[in-house]
């Protein structure tokens, strides 16, 4: 391998923290509103020149970070030519501020500005349109919430945001990997856009589990993987043909957040030769599990702590499930030699958790009381089937789409157990809104597990979560999988008084 880096990726390695991954703080006694702009933005792409969206700070950098204590003050303003709406994914906001087209607030129209005001959940969190068209188009950003106990952990804090791409308009992507079913029954989530748009898998010791081939036999029935090749898969916006090159000091230590934020690619994350160790998912912590390699499914973050041997360039990637293609940053120290990463590995990975052996490992970190949840009996139940097929190409929940859904229902207050039980042959990571819940039961195992927002559910699994009912309100359940999003895997948990 030789050192063919361009002059802006040694630059960056030059920086103590760059744009992408330092994002900007305000101090906590900020007496305006931070300022948010959804618009449009000009990135590089293995030296093509590619339009896509951005949702832009008042520093002229994407997302958001904050401090412990500091709310979410956000002025948030379309510049788009096209009307959007943002989701604070991770979040409980009050319902009206959430983000979802309708439900109960309009999109924003071109040029107008939209204030929202709580207080925010900890942890590595992210913010995206919930048009699926505009995030398949990149407008999404992190948001990042600090604790306490961050702030004091000498760890330099790095964020690696992931992202697949394509030269396409994303409409025209999402017509052919839908058969043309795409917008089946989605009022909800409706919205005109206009877009134009080294081999690390070494053994180590800990969990490791994505060696080996794609796909995998269920029963003489094939999981479907992948349902687009898209043009490039983004780190920070960037491939591994002229990746972020961030500054670190020799055996430096780093907390790693990673964020998917891929439309429809689960990622391995692979630390290399360095050890990592895993401390929380979806932003709350679990107890650490050391290791190499972690997977996680679309809208799902990892917290990774990392503790750098020396001198040298640490490359982290992000391999792309049951394919060759891959991208990432590098961590380097001062004047270490960096070295071009192939776009493409020598094997394939295999398909992300089928067996669920990574959801079972973790376990909620007792930081506070309500992580994991406190144990309380269960007040209502419901089982979701989860359904659809590649011909046609159709997804559904209860064997409905979004126009036909029956409302899962609860009351405030409840303890409520929702058991997903995936009958189709691909996987789906399972988002709800406006609340948290804990992995209780994997495959009919009980598991004192991870508290999460999104969980992923591979095909002819069950996973069983819980969770306290909130704010009486309609909160969006669905698949995080766009294209699955985008012909109805949509349904709502309806919570009254």
């Amino acid at each position: 391998m030789t050192d063919i880096f361009t002059r802006r990726g040694f630059i960056a390695a030059s920086a103590a923290l760059t744009a992408s991954t330092a994002l900007p703080r305000v101090a906590l006694g900020q007496s305006a509103p931070l300022t948010l702009a959804a618009t449009t933005r000009v990135i590089d792409i293995g030296g093509r020149a590619a339009t896509v969206y951005g949702l832009v700070n008042g520093d002229g950098m994407q997302g958001l970070i904050l401090d412990p204590g500091q709310r979410f003050r956000v002025d948030l303003t379309n510049d788009l030519d096209v009307e959007t709406i943002i989701h604070w994914h991770g979040q409980i906001p009050p319902n009206e501020q959430d983000g979802v087209p309708d439900l109960p607030m309009p999109l924003l129209k071109r040029g107008e500005v939209r204030s929202f005001d709580f207080a925010p959940e900890a942890g590595t969190h992210w913010m995206h349109s919930h048009v699926p068209v505009q995030e398949m188009g990149l407008l999404a950003a992190p948001l990042i919430v600090r604790r306490p106990e961050e702030v004091a952990e000498d760890r330099q804090e790095i964020v690696m945001f992931l992202h697949d791409f394509s030269f396409r308009p994303a409409e025209e992507v999402l017509a052919e990997i839908t058969g043309g079913m795409a917008d089946h029954d989605m009022a909800a989530t409706a919205g005109d856009t206009a877009m134009t748009g080294m081999d690390m898998s070494g053994g180590m010791s800990g969990m490791n589990m994505s060696g080996g081939m794609a796909g995998m036999d269920m029963g003489g029935m094939a999981m479907d993987l992948n349902d687009f090749n898209f043009d490039a898969y983004l780190a920070n916006d960037r491939t591994l043909a002229d990746p972020e090159v961030i500054a670190v000091e020799r055996g430096g230590r780093v907390r790693l957040r990673v964020i998917n934020a891929a439309a429809a690619t689960s990622f391995w994350i692979d630390s290399g030769a360095v050890p990592a160790r895993l401390v929380a998912v979806d932003g709350h912590p679990v107890e650490p599990v050391g290791g190499s390699r972690f997977g996680m499914a679309m809208a799902q973050r990892l917290d990774l702590e990392i503790d750098l041997p020396g001198d040298g360039a640490f490359p982290i990637l992000a391999l792309r499930e049951g394919a060759r293609e891959r991208t990432g940053i590098i961590l380097a120290t001062r004047g270490a030699g960096v070295q071009k990463i192939a776009e493409t590995g020598d094997e394939e990975t295999r398909a992300f958790d089928t067996d669920l052996a990574q959801e079972v490992l973790l376990k909620g970190a007792r930081a506070t009381a309500a992580e994991p949840l406190a144990r309380r009996p269960v007040d209502r139940s419901h089982m979701i089937m989860l359904g659809g097929s590649m011909q046609p190409y159709l997804w559904t929940i209860d064997g409905q789409t979004w126009a036909k859904h029956k409302p899962i229902t609860a009351k405030s207050g409840e303890r409520v157990e929702l058991t997903f039980h995936n009958m189709s042959m691909m996987g789906h990571p399972m988002h709800l809104h406006g609340h948290v819940f804990q992995v209780v039961n994997v495959n009919g195992r009980a598991i004192d597990g991870a508290v999460r927002d999104t969980v992923y559910v591979p095909p002819m699994a069950m996973v069983t979560v819980a969770l306290d009912a909130g704010e009486a309100a309609r909160w969006m359940l669905h698949c995080h999988h766009m294209p699955h999003l985008s012909t109805g895997m949509m349904t709502e948990f309806a919570v009254s008084a």
